[in-house]
């Protein structure tokens, strides 16, 4: 089994920025892509931005130039560094992780609340 502890949500004003924060334990084989979804209400749950066990990152197209995503393998974390941020982008985050066990399997975090107060 997987655990996910996510952090680094909150209210934030137009323009400001939030960190979050994945991190990841549990005993298996190797984390392999790590991402960050969000859902905000009403509508469907949607890829914001994933990074490979390569370094290889995807980026919704809104979030581009806003927002980085970076891994720590030592620390098995994942963060999401979000600038610039917009009434938009309010939503529950939540963090994604493949990992490898005796299969591929993923796993989601609880979530966190960003809120973009206008």
């Amino acid at each position: 089994q997987v655990q996910l502890v996510e952090s680094g949500g909150g209210l934030v004003q137009t323009g400001g920025s939030l960190r979050l924060s994945c991190a990841a334990s549990g005993s298996i084989v190797r984390f392999n892509a790590m991402g960050w979804y969000r859902q905000a209400p009403g509508k469907q749950r949607e890829l914001v931005a994933r990074i490979t066990s390569g370094g290889s990152t995807y980026y919704l197209d809104s979030a581009k130039g806003r927002f980085t995503i970076s891994r720590d393998n030592t620390k098995n974390t994942v963060y999401l560094q979000m600038r610039s941020l917009k009434p938009e982008d309010t939503a529950v985050y939540y963090c994604n992780v493949d990992w490898l066990g005796i299969a591929n399997f993923a796993s989601w975090g609880q979530g966190t609340q960003v809120t973009v107060s206008s």
